[in-house]
């Protein structure tokens, strides 16, 4: 066989002009120090501030915390015992991404998209930042859309609307979870995809909304980021972080979404860990002055966006514990002042069984009637004050003073207000049912009722209205307003039930 030296020439000549030279390049490294979920690094001179990080020998990630004049510090996300002191660390240019899309719906994942429920690998082929800018005021739209929650205080008395950021506060164990988890539940058959952090929450208690979200039918369109309390301290503190990155994803899709941080306060805390151990200067009850920032970039994230960026929006539940209902305490405060109003849950209320455990005095929607239908701006218009008139009524009526009739009245109907504004946990009503309950309520129906039967009277009413007079419902639902007509096709359905209900008592 002969060889063309023509022809070999020629090759070499093509793959020659085809070469470019790529030049990989990465900084190297060593751990000084490593402990309690962060590590010193000497020799990162260029790594920027949030840059991942890789030690090499374990596969640990990392990211940059603190630049320091002749160290760095960064944060360990993943196991810090595997580390050693001198192993090298590099430096990948990159900043730290979790996966993002449709693949997570009904999954449970880390807050670096691991996947935890033993369904296998998550399939996703885009990832987003975990840290991104807001959107800035021109990229964004009033809040005029509701997101019903299905509980009826909520709904009635601190609305929320899509793309608001709405606080739920209040001590341990008085239901702040049940009311979120109640409002993921209610959006099953609609357009919104939510998002739950579980953030320094035991395990168990993770796996328990995830039992009851499966068994409502909600991971359909739910995922769920779970940092456990056993999880390091910088898996928590970026957990917030990594479920609105997922969040934000489908909103510039010009989806809808709602998601849960459950809960900030455990953020915090994580975030003080880190601080501390890095030896930034503790301020007030020992957390960092950024703390304040720590959240207000993450709650600023949500937004109704402008119809030019797709009109997607991203609606937020904060939930923050409180010590003895210090609402006062730096961490609530601060978080207060982020948000657009607050869902303020009372021990006292909760263990006198008013469940959710609303104090109407506290609590506030800044967003008010823009996030309510007209049917139900209509109907719960005066609810609050009538509430926070009622509870004074009970406190003066408890000193034993002689009342007269209208006085008397007034107090009979609070107590059944109160008793209507009840509800059973995971079971979240729909807009046209709440409204006909409240309705029903302020126009003195269930006047007649024992106090003890009122919430039995009022399921009784739904089903008779939802049985037999379902033009009643479907008028409701068509306008979404209480006008003339379909108010009077509605006192005439609750004349009807109401005789029969005391024809039936009767007997």
């Amino acid at each position: 066989m002969k060889f063309n030296a023509g022809e070999i020439a020629s090759v070499i000549k093509t793959e020659i002009e085809g070469f470019r030279g790529q030049i990989q390049t990465s900084e190297v490294g060593r751990v000084v120090e490593v402990g309690d979920g962060i590590a010193r690094v000497y020799g990162l001179a260029s790594a920027m501030a949030g840059e991942m990080v890789e030690f090499t020998r374990s596969g640990v990630r990392g990211q940059v915390f603190n630049l320091e004049e002749n160290s760095v510090g960064v944060i360990i996300l993943g196991n810090y015992l595997k580390i050693t002191e001198g192993e090298e660390v590099r430096t990948t240019g990159s900043l730290l991404s979790v996966p993002v899309g449709e693949e997570l719906i009904g999954r449970v994942v880390d807050p670096l998209g691991v996947p935890l429920d033993g369904k296998g690998p998550v399939m996703s082929t885009q990832t987003r930042p975990l840290e991104t800018t807001a959107p800035g005021v021109a990229g964004r739209q009033p809040v005029k859309q509701p997101l019903q929650s299905g509980i009826k205080a909520v709904d009635a008395m601190t609305p929320v609307g899509r793309g608001q950021r709405q606080l739920i506060i209040g001590d341990r164990k008085t239901g702040k979870t049940a009311v979120a988890i109640d409002a993921i539940i209610n959006q099953k058959g609609g357009d919104v995809i939510c998002v739950y952090v579980s953030c320094g929450q035991r395990a168990s208690s993770t796996a328990g909304v995830v039992e009851a979200l499966t068994k409502a039918g909600a991971m359909d369109y739910t995922i769920v980021v779970s940092a456990s309390a056993s999880d390091p301290a910088p898996l928590q503190y970026i957990a917030p972080y990594a479920g609105a990155s997922i969040a934000e994803y489908f909103m510039y899709q010009g989806k809808h979404t709602l998601i849960v941080y459950d809960d900030l306060t455990r953020q915090a805390t994580a975030y003080r860990q880190l601080s501390l151990l890095m030896r930034r200067p503790p301020g007030r009850e020992a957390y960092p002055g950024d703390v304040f920032y720590c959240h207000s970039r993450l709650l600023e994230r949500a937004a109704k966006l402008s119809d030019e960026l797709g009109g997607g929006s991203m609606t937020a539940l904060p939930i923050i514990e409180t010590l003895e209902g210090e609402v006062s305490a730096y961490i609530p405060t601060n978080v207060i002042s982020i948000t657009d109003g607050q869902i303020y849950l009372e021990p006292d209320l909760f263990f006198k069984g008013v469940r959710p455990a609303i104090n109407v005095g506290i609590s506030v929607s800044r967003v008010g009637g823009n996030a309510q239908t007209k049917a139900m701006k209509k109907v719960a218009g005066s609810l609050r004050l009538d509430l926070a008139a009622f509870r004074e009524l009970e406190a003066f009526a408890q000193m034993g003073t002689e009342l007269d009739k209208s006085t008397q009245q007034q107090l009979d109907r609070g107590y059944r207000m109160v008793e209507l504004l009840k509800q059973p946990q995971f079971q979240p009503l729909a807009m046209t049912d709440q409204v006909m309950s409240i309705y029903a309520g302020s126009k003195g129906y269930f006047d007649k009722v024992p106090v003890p039967r009122v919430q039995e009277a009022e399921s009784n009413m739904l089903r008779f209205i939802r049985e037999e007079k379902a033009e009643v419902r479907e008028a409701l639902l068509a306008s979404g307003a209480l006008d003339d007509k379909t108010e009077a096709l509605l006192k005439q359905a609750l004349e009807e039930w109401r005789t029969r209900w005391q024809t039936t008592e009767a007997k």
